[in-house]
């Protein structure tokens, strides 16, 4: 590895895939992970295709069964060391994202603590899955109706936060007595194979966890053809999400697919002005703006438009992109080549169509994309229709409550929302007519293990977190017992 960012545990530095307990070393072709600052290679890990992915498979359904089998609370105890490893290695955890996501070094150990809260949380939740005892239709019969985990599980998961994306899956689904084979993104795996890493000193049992690299399509269509294969859990892109929900269905899959987003956060006049910014800062610019429920739009009521602005202007004018280790840095790199040109085209379409730039702007060497704020921004902008997945902010003005509704909805998707009102009837309102799976009120932060996770319309299906999350891994089973009265 390389001396940037150098771990105090060596051992979490891992470039193998898991299959059935066994290590597997790149041979032959490999892909290249580089860091998203300097641009340099940083490790190869194995370009594993179908055939991996078999095995893969083969191994957590020979698991399955003793996995199941074992009691909610020895699952439970299991993924609470597994969560007091991850705390244990945390500022390691943060040094491998750094280097291979390149976010900023506050916003990679918040991730590791989040993630692994999701550990900490299903292994409690893990002896919550309470069955039903339903009155009898007639005398001497007992109805029942229990829960039981659905089987092997596929889990695909994104860049922008390679543990979190990872523990929200596998907590509810180990918890469950599932057992599970993960494919990460390409771009940042070596979070996850520490992350497993862990998972075997936590005494995960072998092919009870299973992670391969390499090839998407091939990976992803393993996945989805293996009849063994009970569940697809999928954060991604909602083109991804469609075609991978189609495949699905041929084997009748139960399927969680969190997907794309255009996030609108409203400003309404009578918000405080102070929480308006703090909060517009949190939900844009965490991760490089680089988040499914970033805020995408911002919508200002005319009120308090050039005073948030104002506001909202100073502090972005003073935040500073860089290296993710560097204590002044707020931001670091976006991921790729091709998320920095999509920001950047998305800027200078805003810009050609009267825009307006309020502070910082321009890109850096590399990838690194400056913290900008706009204005004057109108509904049929790119950055308007489409997820920027960047640090540019975007404003633009609206009169009414009616009117900010109306432009909030006005799109496909349906993650998340944000705005910010002091007022309770508009706080009510808003709330139950914004057309989001989630909504964030005088607040940027909204995620954690506790709550669930999920949107609507072309954003998804189901729920990631909470007791909704564990819901995902069961399947109810109706026990009819007759001549009980016998």
């Amino acid at each position: 590895m390389t001396t940037r960012g150098k771990l105090d545990n060596q051992d979490l530095w891992v470039t193998g895939n898991l299959i059935g307990g066994e290590w597997i070393s790149a041979s032959g072709d490999a892909l290249e992970v580089d860091d998203p600052f300097t641009l340099e290679v940083i490790a190869e890990v194995p370009n594993c295709g179908a055939e991996e992915t078999g095995r893969a498979i083969e191994a957590a359904s020979d698991a399955f069964p003793g996995w199941a089998d074992r009691t909610a609370s020895e699952r439970g105890e299991i993924l609470h060391d597994w969560y007091r490893l991850i705390m244990e290695n945390r500022d390691d955890l943060a040094r491998i994202m750094v280097l291979e996501n390149g976010k900023a070094w506050s916003d990679a150990t918040s991730e590791v603590e989040y993630g692994a809260g999701f550990l900490k949380f299903f292994a409690q939740e893990a002896t919550r899955m309470l069955g039903e005892i339903i009155p009898a239709n007639t005398p001497g019969r007992r109805l029942l109706a229990t829960r039981e985990p659905v089987g092997v599980c596929a889990a695909i998961t994104p860049w922008n936060f390679p543990l979190a994306m990872l523990t929200r899956k596998v907590g509810p689904a180990l918890a469950a007595g599932c057992t599970m084979v993960a494919k990460p993104a390409a771009a940042t795996p070596i979070t996850a194979l520490a992350f497993a890493k862990l998972g075997q000193k936590a005494g995960v049992p072998d092919g009870v966890f299973n992670i391969v690299t390499g090839d998407a399509k091939a990976i992803g269509g393993a996945m989805t053809e293996a009849f063994a294969v009970r569940k697809l859990s999928f954060t991604g892109s909602t083109g991804v999400g469609v075609k991978l929900y189609e495949q699905c269905a041929a084997t009748m899959k139960k399927t969680s697919l969190e997907l794309g987003g255009n996030a609108p956060f409203i400003v309404f006049d009578d918000a405080d002005l102070e929480t308006a910014v703090e909060s517009a800062k949190t939900a844009k610019f965490r991760n490089s703006g680089q988040t499914c429920i970033a805020a995408n739009r911002f919508l200002v009521q005319a009120g308090i438009h050039d005073e948030f602005v104002e506001a909202f202007g100073k502090v972005v004018g003073d935040m500073q992109a860089g290296d993710g280790f560097e204590d002044s840095s707020d931001i670091g790199p976006l991921i790729d080549k091709d998320g920095k040109d999509k920001v950047e085209e998305h800027r200078q379409n805003a810009l050609d169509n009267g825009a307006r730039v309020v502070a910082g702007g321009g890109s850096g060497d590399g990838r690194i994309v400056h913290p900008t704020l706009l204005a004057d921004v109108s509904p049929d902008m790119q950055i308007s229709c489409e997820e920027t997945f960047g640090p540019v902010a975007a404003v633009m003005k609206f009169d009414t409550v009616d009117e900010g509704i109306r432009l909030a909805n006005d799109t496909e998707f349906g993650l998340a929302s944000y705005f910010c009102s002091r007022n309770p009837a508009t706080i009510a309102r808003v709330g139950r007519e914004l057309e989001y799976g989630m909504v964030g009120v005088n607040t940027g932060l909204i995620s954690t293990p506790h709550a669930p996770f999920g949107g609507v319309k072309m954003s998804g299906l189901g729920r990631e977190g909470s007791h909704h999350g564990i819901e995902e891994y069961l399947h109810v089973k109706y026990l009819c017992e007759a001549g009980l009265d016998n």
